[in-house]
């Protein structure tokens, strides 16, 4: 970039602090700043601390995008310090922005957050080959170019936290695994090498700290810096539970057996049908909610609901897609 084509922007920016051995609670500071379009968000986290309050903590080291160690939330957004450009942000958020932690409640000081649960999470799903081998084999145990490919590029994330923090399932659950486990989880659910399938996916099966607890609001695919994508991961998990016959019987399950059932009966998706299969006797419970809904127009009853004019040509995709049965 020549020096012509550098330009600034007077920026400000609504900095989250606290110091869990002083402070009782966090506090905002704010920095009025000019910003150039060839810096990234990490250079105004250096910035601060070195022209304005050298207490100011965050962590950085690559800075190069492969560490992930400068991960924080900008306008509650995860990003990776490094890379985002000031650009984008002004871009996407204008010109008063704020810089938080991945999550204000483990922070420990200023960006700095206590990072335990996520590492119990991503050890819990057994990150690692489990391969009963020779102690001195003869040949390699051969991956062949195609059977590399079905990782999906799993293997590139970074451990950041990025996507893990912003989880909403993981914000109000301690017990969800989370994004980012999963498609670490993948990534050797998909290793033709790995022996331990079957283990790993009873735990991914569990219901409050299993795969069935995503809401799929994309969001993890949404801030991951090496876009994995591991809402795909957790997509394809879900159908290796019942490729395995892992899966059972649960609301969870019954969803998704029932929406296939629906989408085959009348190429569109009967809700209340949906919810019925899903839940059973216990539909009751949202008897209330379901009266308001078809007061506003928002649910039809079954003999309204009407048939796709593609229906035959929907039920020989779903049969061709189907690669597991319910």
């Amino acid at each position: 970039m020549s020096t012509n084509s550098i330009t600034t922007q007077k920026v400000n920016f609504k900095v989250f602090r606290f110091n869990a051995d002083d402070d009782y609670l966090p506090y905002y500071e704010d920095y009025n700043m000019e910003v150039t379009s060839e810096e990234v968000v990490l250079d105004i986290l250096n910035r601060i601390k070195w022209d304005h309050d050298g207490s100011f903590s965050y962590r950085r080291s690559c800075r190069h995008g492969i560490c992930g160690a400068c991960a924080i939330k900008v306008n509650g957004r995860s990003t990776l310090a490094c890379k985002e450009s000031m650009t984008t942000m002004i871009e996407m958020f204008g010109t008063d922005l704020v810089l938080e932690p991945l999550s204000i409640k483990r922070s420990v000081k200023d960006m700095i957050i206590d990072k335990a649960d996520f590492w119990d999470k991503h050890e819990a799903i057994h990150p690692y080959l489990i391969s009963d081998i020779e102690e001195d084999p003869e040949h390699e145990h051969l991956v062949t170019p195609e059977q590399a490919e079905e990782l999906l590029e799993a293997d590139l994330c970074i451990q950041c936290g990025a996507c893990h923090y912003a989880c909403p399932v993981v914000e109000i659950n301690e017990d969800f695994f989370g994004p980012a486990a999963f498609a670490k989880a993948y990534r050797f659910e998909a290793d033709v090498r790995d022996d331990a399938h079957t283990e790993r996916l009873l735990y991914l099966h569990e219901e409050k700290q299993g795969l069935w607890d995503c809401v799929k609001c994309f969001e993890c695919a949404e801030v991951c810096p090496k876009e994995v994508n591991p809402i795909d991961k957790i997509t394809k998990l879900h159908q290796m539970l019942f490729k395995k016959g892992v899966a059972t019987s649960n609301v969870a399950t019954r969803h998704a057996v029932g929406f296939k059932h629906s989408i085959v009966k009348r190429g569109v998706l009967d809700e209340g049908q949906l919810v019925l299969y899903s839940e059973g006797p216990s539909i009751i419970k949202h008897i209330p909610v379901a009266i308001k809904m078809f007061r506003k127009g928002k649910i039809a009853m079954p003999w309204a609901i009407p048939k796709s004019d593609n229906l035959d040509e929907i039920q020989k995709l779903v049969e061709s897609s189907s690669t597991a049965k319910f």
